[in-house]
């Protein structure tokens, strides 16, 4: 493989930053959502306010994890992209 000119090295670590950045948030998120419904189950022998905790983790819980890795990736990406402006 031949190595990228110094003209397009920024974007070369910015694309190998923003996949590296995806690929841990979609783990994370496929961890957190199968986790949860793996362990449904167990979770709904445990109650808090008559229902069942894997309700509310499912229910509540789930959705915003989501919105907090939306966040992350929107806060990491705005910082990546400046970098490779700055640095093109």
């Amino acid at each position: 493989m031949t190595r990228p000119s110094r003209q397009f090295a920024p974007r070369t670590s910015h694309w190998r930053a923003t996949r590296r950045l995806t690929t841990v948030l979609l783990l994370t998120w496929l961890i957190i959502t199968f986790g949860s419904i793996f362990f449904a189950r167990e979770l709904s022998e445990l109650t808090l306010f008559g229902w069942p905790v894997s309700f509310y983790l499912i229910a509540q819980g789930l959705p915003l994890i989501y919105v907090v890795i939306l966040g992350i990736y929107a806060w990491r990406m705005r910082i990546l992209d400046r970098r490779c402006r700055s640095e093109g």
